[in-house]
């Protein structure tokens, strides 16, 4: 009876229970931590072994029955995974370009480029931000998986070659840094010469005075630099054509072809004699096109009107150039300054003397080009032998535009009378002496005539007129 009666009480206190824990899980929400929950019975009286999971609406937690939770689990993990592909697709991408940028920062320093170096610094800076996002983001996912292990491996030496990256960012920026004192070194000791010789003509002589007395000899031995050069480049040119295998003849009908302006000659004639001087040619071609533009300061490369504006600051300041720049290499100017003035006119000269179809036939490719469009200067043997023409033509231009009054520039025309006053013969001819039935084939190298009133003869390739 007992036994039956303590049957009884243990019947009614364990539904009692039951009922209990039935209205709690509908009631209640239990804060507990968030992982899968086993009972040994059912809570809800089916006497099977059930597997409960918990699910949280505004950081409360809630039991779940396991079929719907394995259904979300299962969608979660599906969006994860999707989220996961998107991220590694755009950190591929990032690397990608941070790769090119990099590259592209390699490329500024040799040459030095400071303005490629700056953008080059920028995008890679830019890009290695973009990667650090993309790794916030992904660690925000809070996944712990065997997928989030294999995309840590695969970024894993990329974080790598991002701190060895920021690190030689660090070398460059010091090595920047010690490039500019240089540079301010060198600029100071440039001006401090120059106040130097400034304080010298002020004790002595007035700034023009010393420019009139020496003006006829500083042109004719600059001039014949100019010519001098002019004959080494047109040199090295002519070889490099014959290595390509090209026709020089045709060559001299396409340079005499862009050069006829006048009737009076025999075309026919010119070209029968430039085919056997076909270097006379070449150098008039080469001539007529480096002297282009300089009758105006800046060969019209800016819109510059300081000679107008201020005439005796800048001749004087001319002339301070011309000292300076006379005795200094020009590669190494143009290293520490690749876009000053004289940079810029050289890459400008070299790009209209040298045709894009020229350079890729006699060097196989468009490198030099494409250094010289970006603002830089070759070091190669060829590009070094146009920086003496151009040095040498830079500085006659100095030169003229430093006295008082300027020389003015004259060119003989093809086909007109040989005049000894004004001419010189790049061809000799027996005795010395030019025969009166002579006529310019072709002009050579311009002349001068200088404010005292001498001359500085043309160069012209006569022919005779019959």
């Amino acid at each position: 009876m007992f036994s039956s009666f303590f049957s009884c009480s243990s019947y009614s206190r364990k539904k009692n229970t039951t009922t209990n824990r039935e209205q709690n899980l509908e009631t209640k929400k239990v804060e507990v931590d968030p992982q899968v929950l086993y009972f040994n019975g059912d809570p809800f009286g089916s006497g099977n072994k059930t597997k409960l999971s918990l699910w949280s609406d505004n950081n409360n937690i809630y039991f779940q029955n396991n079929s719907r939770g394995k259904e979300v689990k299962e969608e979660e993990e599906e969006v994860v995974r999707g989220v996961e592909i998107i991220i590694m697709k755009e950190v591929f991408e990032v690397i990608v370009a941070m790769k090119n940028a990099y590259v592209s920062l390699q490329e500024a320093h040799s040459p030095w480029d400071p303005e490629k170096l700056r953008a080059a610094d920028l995008a890679v800076v830019a890009e290695l931000r973009k990667l650090g996002g993309l790794r916030e983001r992904y660690l925000r996912r809070r996944c712990y998986g065997s997928g989030d292990k294999l995309l840590m491996e695969l970024v894993a030496p990329y974080e790598a070659a991002v701190v060895e990256l920021r690190r030689e960012v660090k070398a460059r920026d010091m090595e920047v840094v010690q490039l500019k004192e240089k540079l301010k070194s060198i600029v100071s000791a440039t001006n401090n010469g120059k106040k130097l010789r400034m304080s010298r003509r002020k004790v002595y002589c007035s700034p023009v005075a010393v420019l009139e007395s020496p003006a006829q000899e500083l042109f004719e031995n600059t001039m014949n630099l100019v010519r001098e050069a002019s004959q080494s480049f047109t040199s090295i040119l002519l070889s490099h054509m014959r290595a390509a295998q090209w026709d020089i003849a045709a060559a001299v009908r396409s340079i005499e072809a862009a050069t006829t302006t006048a009737t009076m000659i025999s075309t026919s004639s010119v070209i029968k004699t430039q085919h056997a001087n076909a270097k006379y040619a070449l150098e008039s071609y080469i001539s007529r096109k480096i002297f282009l533009g300089f009758d105006h300061e800046s060969f019209y490369m800016d819109g510059s009107t300081s000679s107008l504006l201020n005439p005796e600051k800048y001749r004087q300041d001319c002339f301070n150039q011309y000292n300076d720049l006379k005795n200094m290499d020009a590669l190494e100017l143009l290293d520490i300054l690749p876009m000053c003035n004289f940079g810029k006119f050289c890459s400008n000269k070299y790009l209209a003397i040298v045709h894009p179809k020229m350079e890729a036939s006699l060097f196989g490719d468009l490198e030099q080009r494409r250094y010289v469009v970006e603002g830089s200067h070759p070091r190669s043997q060829f590009y070094k032998e146009f920086l003496k023409l151009g040095k040498a033509v830079w500085l006659l231009h100095l030169l003229a535009f430093s006295v008082d009054p300027a020389p003015s520039l004259f060119e003989a025309s093809r086909g007109a009378q040989f005049h000894p006053q004004y001419m010189e013969s790049v061809v000799k001819f027996p005795g010395g002496r030019v025969p009166s039935d002579q006529v310019v084939g072709f002009p050579m190298s311009p002349g001068f005539k200088l404010g005292n009133g001498s001359i500085i003869k043309a160069e012209v390739y006569p022919v005779s007129k019959n």
